[in-house]
């Protein structure tokens, strides 16, 4: 696995809610880049195997979602969830899990994922490409810290979820503001 120091240049492919639009689809696309989303900012980010799917609903986003607050008391500016699903999938996830703070980032090519090198074959699941499970601090573009799972690689027969989740993220948050 090769070390990543920075966010890769991407653009990411969103779906924003346009108040100047009526009818039944008030939406609209939005590209943003890699630079307008972490530039001059500290944020924390975790990555995901997929929207719906058992850990990552029932604790992987739902632990970010109540720290939120706590999180970003510790210097952090936002929280970012980013999954290998499209800005239709990431929209109804987020919608059906009641997502009011945490901000989730359609990656639906693969691409930011990938350049980091965190894109796996899960297809012993019947998933196809996906994230590995990671999450990380990124502060204006440089990576800070990462916590990645164990086990990477291609197929792997379970999904671990050891060091990715919030917890963690907040302890290490705590250690460096201390």
């Amino acid at each position: 696995m090769t070390v990543i120091t920075r966010v890769p240049d991407v653009v990411f492919k969103t779906r924003v809610r346009d108040e100047s639009v009526e009818g039944p689809n008030p939406f609209r696309w939005q590209d943003r880049t890699t630079q307008e989303i972490f530039g001059g900012k500290r944020i924390v980010l975790f990555s995901l195997p997929g929207a719906f799917t058992p850990t990552c609903s029932s604790t992987h986003l739902p632990r970010y979602e109540e720290l939120y607050e706590e999180i970003k008391s510790l210097g952090v500016d936002e929280i970012i969830c980013t999954s290998v699903n499209d800005a239709f999938v990431m929209f109804q996830w987020g919608k059906n899990m009641n997502v009011q703070k945490v901000m989730l980032l359609p990656d639906g090519n693969g691409e930011f994922t990938r350049k980091m090198g965190m894109l796996v074959d899960k297809s012993n699941l019947g998933f196809g490409m996906r994230s590995w499970r990671y999450s990380m601090v990124v502060n204006d573009g440089a990576i800070e810290k990462s916590f990645i799972e164990p086990e990477y690689g291609d197929n792997c027969p379970t999904d671990p979820f050891e060091v990715s989740d919030a917890d963690t993220m907040l302890s290490y948050l705590k250690s460096v503001k201390a």
